[in-house]
């Protein structure tokens, strides 16, 4: 199956994608930056990037006749910075706003179907009658806007569109949820709205996948049986303390009062406990790629980085003045420290293969915007057993009625 990738960054959204079974046809991305850590990837001869045609392109003037496949897939991690909570929050009045690119993107393509990622910020009240428009944009890209419309003119006319049920050659089934990756096994607390849209002629039924992890499950094998501490051969006095919530929640774990997902959420100490220390400088061949030890980190009030023994904070695409401490790690001694850009690959599901490029503050950023491998993964391959089930569904002959 064939897939595009708009707005790839450093890859995540694309390398689930590909871990999913699609082959890109094309990777379009515009950033020099994140563009040449695609290219490393690519020359390196990655399994999972070899042989991914990039296009380093700016999409408003990218003519998507050139896509010559049909398209299965198209995969967009469209830019946040117009909704992100951290913003200005411009939404549709940002110049970064690229939805309309999309939107060019699926009238041009057709795909079959359709994945989106965005910030949470996107679901406020106050971008309520944008997301609508993204929707229906959506479900009915052919109604296209005039010359002269605003997006409230064309919203109106997309709300009669969908009212009078007009006929229409293109339409998609949309479904969207927020989701938190470490319900998923991604080590990092990381909520995102994800958006699904199928074909309607694929006659295709669409649910998000369950969740996999759950903080209850971590809490019983912390504070209930003790496995998580005896797996990481950490001593009774170096245990972190239970808070009287936590203790609530195992409580009611126990007495099967709360719903069981099999799996504890991972935490950071899961993800980066087999990393050696990070070092000053990256000299010794056998240390990861992008292991080294950034100085600087302070922790104050309201900046007091990531707890080893939970999943992660959201990583942001930013470096010393990041609100929250969310690229820190909290230390036992109560220090903190910068994660490394390793760490924080691992952070984000990342191939340890995969070799970021440019200045610590550049990589962080390309991976604080990207999309963590393990979700793209699950729902990617959500989608590909759909689009599956429904080329099945088409190649099965029709019974005969019998009299």
């Amino acid at each position: 199956m064939n897939s595009i990738e708009l707005f790839a960054g450093a890859g995540g959204l694309a390398l689930g994608v590909s871990q999913a079974g699609f082959r890109h046809s094309g990777v379009i991305e515009w950033d020099r930056h994140a563009c040449e850590t695609l290219r490393e990837n690519i020359r390196r001869k990655h399994k999972l990037v070899r042989g991914w045609p990039l296009l380093e392109t700016d999409i408003r003037g990218f003519d998507f006749s050139e896509i010559s496949d049909d398209v299965d897939l198209l995969s967009a991690g469209v830019p946040c910075q117009p909704f992100s909570i951290a913003g200005k929050h411009e939404g549709y009045r940002d110049r970064r706003n690229l939805f309309p690119e999309l939107f060019r993107a699926v009238r041009s393509l057709r795909p079959k179907a359709i994945l989106i990622e965005n910030v949470k910020g996107l679901l406020r009240e106050s971008f309520a009658t944008y997301f609508e428009y993204i929707v229906l944009n959506l479900t009915y890209p052919n109604c296209r806007p005039r010359p002269k419309d605003t997006w409230r003119d064309h919203l109106k006319r997309l709300e009669g569109h969908q009212t009078q049920g007009k006929a229409t050659d293109l339409k998609y089934n949309v479904v969207f949820r927020l989701l938190n990756s470490a319900d998923y096994g991604v080590p990092q607390r990381r909520e995102r709205v994800f958006v699904v849209c199928l074909r309607s002629d694929l006659n295709v039924e669409w649910s998000f996948p369950e969740p996999t992890h759950c903080l209850d499950a971590l809490l019983s094998a912390q504070f209930e049986t003790g496995e998580y501490w005896e797996r990481h051969n950490i001593r009774r006095n170096q245990r972190r303390t239970a808070t009287p919530q936590e203790l609530k929640r195992v409580k009611l774990w126990r007495a099967n009062l709360i719903p069981r997902v099999a799996d504890p959420w991972v935490t950071v100490r899961d993800a980066i406990s087999d990393l050696p220390s990070p070092q000053m400088r990256e000299h010794d061949q056998t240390v990861p790629s992008n292991h080294v030890l950034i100085p600087g980190a302070r922790a104050y009030v309201g900046h007091t980085g990531s707890p080893l023994d939970l999943p992660a904070k959201t990583l942001k695409a930013g470096d010393h003045g990041v609100p929250g401490g969310e690229n820190t790690l909290a230390l036992p001694n109560r220090r903190v420290r910068y994660f490394t850009v390793r760490e924080s690959a691992r952070l984000q599901t990342f191939p340890d293969d995969f070799v970021f490029r440019g200045s610590w503050t550049e990589s962080m950023r390309q991976l604080g915007n990207a999309v963590p491998v393990t979700i793209a993964t699950i729902l990617a391959r959500a989608i590909s057993m759909r689009l599956i089930a429904s080329d099945l569904k088409s190649l099965r002959p029709r019974s005969k009625k019998v009299r």
